[in-house]
């Protein structure tokens, strides 16, 4: 008689309560699980497309009572093209030499994170991070991840992208560069690189993580149309009432 091994049952547990990092006088909370075992690339390829991100070999979605301001977005390949501003951007940084590489942290990327926690999010856990904590960041995946260093022409690191590859796109797991210099929009020429290549390899999406229209930190995103969010009714167009459409367009920081 045949018998069939049970399948492992997924286990997902609720974090304790947490200042938020991103809305003032809120509490956040995530619904987190293991990516683990033979399994895990499935494991991420369903939870990335049911709004999950991934931080080391955990996956996790916002569970936060009374509160809905993370929402999932991704960007639509075959439908973007760039305007204004993100089209000059993209022509100031065309002289960076973008260079795919396993993950696997060195001093070089860590030095230039530090400089950007810094400058961008002094005081915060990410600006405390220290070699070790930084290399479990990038190193500790149970699925296909790979960093993208992002050079000047005197080889200088001036970028970089720490992404996951999913069956239907990229997923920018976190980026940082050098903040405070010459160059404009190295963050959006970061996302404008991952949806180029995407469109060579015919890959529908990129995930941007969560949209926060009233986070500094994260509208940004909403230029990057046309956009998909997750709600109720699955994934579906992002439209955007004109005054907080104008508000992402003329925030060109990241």
């Amino acid at each position: 008689m045949d018998q069939t091994p049970l399948k492992r049952p997924q286990f997902f547990f609720t974090t304790a309560p947490l200042p938020c990092p991103y809305l003032p006088e809120r509490l956040e909370r995530k619904l987190v699980t293991e990516l683990s075992g033979p399994g895990a690339e499935n494991l991420h390829e369903g939870l990335a497309r049911s709004g999950f991100r991934r931080s080391h070999s955990i996956a996790y979605a916002p569970a936060c009572p009374g509160c809905k301001a993370c929402v999932p977005v991704r960007v639509v390949v075959k439908d973007f093209s760039r305007r204004r501003s993100l089209s000059r951007q993209w022509k100031q940084n065309q002289d960076l030499v973008a260079i795919k590489v396993p993950a696997r942290a060195t001093t070089e990327q860590y030095e230039l994170f530090a400089r950007y926690q810094q400058s961008r999010h002094a005081g915060s856990d990410m600006a405390l991070m220290g070699f070790y904590e930084y290399s479990a960041m990038v190193e500790d995946s149970p699925i296909d991840t790979f960093l993208v260093e992002y050079r000047d022409r005197a080889g200088v690191l001036t970028a970089v992208c720490l992404t996951d590859r999913t069956t239907d796109g990229f997923s920018a797991v976190y980026s940082f560069f050098e903040a405070g210099g010459a160059r404009d929009g190295l963050g959006n020429y970061v996302v404008l690189w991952l949806i180029e290549q995407a469109r060579r390899l015919s890959l529908p999406y990129v995930y941007l993580g969560y949209w926060i229209s009233d986070s500094a930190k994260m509208a940004y995103k909403a230029r990057f149309q046309p956009l998909e969010t997750l709600g109720a009714a699955g994934w579906t167009p992002l439209e955007l009432p004109p005054a907080l459409s104008q508000k992402s367009a003329d925030s060109l920081t990241a």
